[in-house]
């Protein structure tokens, strides 16, 4: 297999200056991550300046580094590491010959770009490539892009922002030939104000497609018309998937065994029915728009369908752990990564949808750069609360006061300072026949919490 990068290549890719020929299989600026033959980027921090974990990334066998000033080893030497690392990930893009897909949305942008690299991988023989994590931002995305294998046929790249203009710089990198936007939701609307400029802020998406490309778009979302205005000014095609008078939309979808569900789906050009393992009826529309995507690419949509049908639990975003006692079940739903209203909505339904269990247990952390708007979209999960039939809910910090003044008397409520604090109160509470659900922003840092408490009952049931 032909090297990722060689030396030669980035020296004329960044301009900068090689102190020896070598050649990397893969990049990284996280020198925790790297790996026998990476490129490893010192990228400038605000806290670490990344020059400090050169040798470190070194002695766990990077090939060579990209540095701003002289070290010991195989080494490019650039004025600007950050604008090094963007001259790769553009030089990347221009050598490929993969079809790019761009993807963004308040809610479910990670959850179905992993959904349609798996679709894409099924389809192309393994050859197709995505961002990793949430790498969505302006150093994660000409990562990504830098980590593109020349051989690629399908790339699956994942754009978000916090202001507007963001994702119009993104775009415009990744160039993409087809578009998604998941939803539409008031997350960061702390900085963008309202809804339609948070609508404004992700059709900025549609200003990096290539000509001829595709946009596809929620249909249930209020701002639709605004997103196809918007996406008429760039894209020669427009798709819409969702429900009612959506280009692709779901025929029919029940509950499967396995708690995912069974879908037939009309497309434009033909109708298929499909499973799903994933819970929810947002993953029934994750699943909408990877087909549409598919679809538009002109690729095999039943082998698309097997695929979703094999995608596994995504860390931190609906990854169940099941754990086995000696009077029955506990199972754990960890949704910990992210949170706003609308994936807040969607994951306490799922949770509510929970069958076989003697208890539905919420965990719940603040949602995150909500603003002026925070006590009131907080409070107003109270009614999902109770629709879901929760029996337990532990709320987390001063943020979800707002929520707990709603439901108090109505349901079982514990309030907690804090993650270890919830944590204590969760595992005092467990017992076999529980669905727990835990959820919030990631900088609540509940991934902790999951650790934890599955770590314990694990311990637990194995002595």
């Amino acid at each position: 297999m032909s090297p990722l990068w060689t030396s030669a290549e980035i020296e004329a890719a960044t301009g900068g200056r090689a102190s020896a020929s070598f050649e990397v299989s893969g990049v990284t600026f996280d020198s925790r991550e790297v790996q026998p033959g990476d490129l490893f980027v010192a990228m400038p921090g605000t806290v670490y300046d990344g020059h400090k974990f050169v040798a470190g990334a070194f002695a766990a066998g990077a090939a060579g580094a990209i540095v701003s000033q002289p070290v010991d080893g195989p080494h490019i030497l650039v004025e600007d590491t950050a604008k090094a690392l963007e001259a790769l990930g553009r030089a990347a893009r221009e050598r490929s010959q993969a079809r790019i897909v761009g993807v963004t949305g308040s809610v479910g942008k990670t959850s179905t770009k992993e959904a349609l690299y798996a679709a894409l991988d099924r389809v192309s023989g393994g050859k197709a490539h995505r961002s990793v994590k949430s790498y969505n931002n302006h150093t994660g995305v000409p990562l990504s892009l830098a980590r593109m294998p020349r051989e690629a046929e399908f790339a699956v790249l994942e754009m978000g922002m916090n202001n507007k203009g963001e994702i119009a710089a993104l775009t415009r990198q990744v160039r993409p030939h087809l578009v998604l936007i998941t939803a539409i939701a008031p997350a960061h609307i702390e900085n963008l104000g309202s809804e339609e400029a948070i609508a404004d802020a992700k059709a900025e998406i549609f200003e990096g497609l290539e000509t001829g490309g595709t946009a596809i778009i929620p249909n249930d979302t209020p701002h639709r018309d605004r997103l196809v205005r918007a996406a008429r000014r760039y894209a020669e095609n427009i798709l819409t998937f969702g429900h009612g008078d959506a280009d692709v939309h779901a025929l029919h979808a029940v509950r499967s065994r396995d708690g995912g569900s069974l879908i037939s789906a009309a497309l434009l050009q033909s109708e298929v029915t499909f499973t799903i393992s994933q819970r929810g009826e947002h993953w029934v529309s994750n699943s909408l728009a990877v087909l549409a995507a598919v679809e538009a690419l002109g690729q095999d949509i039943a082998v698309a369908g097997l695929a979703l049908a094999d995608l596994g639990g995504l860390k931190g975003r609906g990854e169940r752990h099941t754990i086995q006692t000696a009077d029955g079940e506990i199972l754990l739903i960890d949704e910990s990564y992210n949170a706003n209203p609308a994936s807040m909505a969607a994951t306490l339904r799922s949770l509510g949808a929970e069958i076989g269990i003697d208890r539905r247990i919420a965990v719940l952390g603040p949602m995150r750069e909500l603003g002026e708007h925070s006590s009131a979209l907080h409070a107003g999960l109270a009614p999902n609360i109770l629709d879901a039939r929760i029996d337990r809910v532990i709320l987390i910090g001063d943020e979800m006061r707002p929520l707990a003044e709603k439901i108090v008397g109505r349901v079982g409520l514990d309030l907690a300072a804090d993650v270890d604090e919830a944590t204590e109160a969760l595992l005092s509470m467990i017992r076999p026949g529980d669905a727990i659900l835990v959820k919030a922003s990631n900088s609540v840092g509940l991934a902790k919490l999951v650790e934890r408490v599955s770590g314990e009952l694990k311990e637990t049931c194995s002595t």
